[in-house]
């Protein structure tokens, strides 16, 4: 593990494995290092890539230096790079972990190739999401489990995976509850203008067993971006096999 420090001095917990072009991933929702959906992928990834992972603030062993905005995930993503990615790399965000790359590629971090899995990207002008402060309320009040049912019920976890989740996994979860606000506040900051700003080549990617609104936001934000592709693969509801996936990104990051 290696330990940078974000601008506001917050600490950000990172680790790396593989060997090649450097590749920072970065976790969607209710994830860290070692914990979600990507940890298998990061394996695959590594047998054509040096990758490195890291916690984002408020979760796992990163820091979580308060009031959170979303700029602060840039500065976390841009200390990442700079330290153990080597100062440029290509990045792939997963969902929210997705718009954090958006954001970063707008601010001009130093990423080559950006790619992103179903970015939850709504239509401008829309107001904001009564989720984020329900989920606040439910943490502030100790109900962290509470708010994470709620948050998967609210973006459409089908009901056949929300009631297979292990008690490890919702504790996992519940331990990071917080940062689902995060991600909420993260969401409402993302419009189509984000996606204008970004200027280096990117792939948006979705799951064609997904439901209509992923697969219409990722649509929507590939045709907004200057230089975007998008392609949907064979996949479960917001998820893509490792194999079809690392594919893809092989096929995009080292063309």
């Amino acid at each position: 593990m290696t330990i940078v420090r974000s601008a506001d001095g917050t600490r950000i917990a990172c680790s790396a494995t593989g060997a090649g072009p450097p590749l920072v991933v970065v976790d969607p929702a209710g994830a860290y290092r070692g914990f979600g959906p990507l940890t298998s992928l990061v394996a695959v990834l590594a047998e054509d890539f040096g990758v490195v992972t890291y916690d984002r603030r408020g979760r796992g062993e990163s820091g979580d230096t308060l009031p959170y905005a979303p700029l602060r995930e840039v500065e976390d993503l841009a200390a990442v790079i700079a330290g153990p990615a080597g100062g440029e790399a290509f990045v792939f965000g997963f969902s929210s972990g997705a718009l954090v790359g958006m954001h970063a590629a707008a601010g001009e971090l130093p990423l080559s190739r950006l790619a992103l899995l179903e970015p939850p990207v709504a239509d401008e002008g829309q107001a904001p999401d009564p989720l984020t402060a329900e989920l606040a309320e439910l943490v502030a009040a100790g109900r962290r489990v509470d708010a994470v049912v709620r948050f998967h019920e609210a973006i459409g976890v089908p009901e056949e995976v929300l009631s297979g989740m292990g008690e490890d996994s919702l504790a996992a979860m519940a331990a990071i509850a917080h940062t689902l606000v995060y991600d909420c506040l993260l969401g409402e900051s993302t419009t189509a203008a984000t996606a204008r700003r970004v200027e280096v080549p990117t792939l948006v990617l979705d799951s064609q067993g997904s439901s209509d609104d992923l697969t219409g936001w990722a649509a929507g934000v590939a045709a907004n971006l200057p230089r975007g592709t998008h392609r949907s693969l064979a996949g479960d509801w917001h998820g893509v096999p490792d194999a079809d996936l690392a594919a893809a990104l092989r096929q995009f990051f080292l063309a």
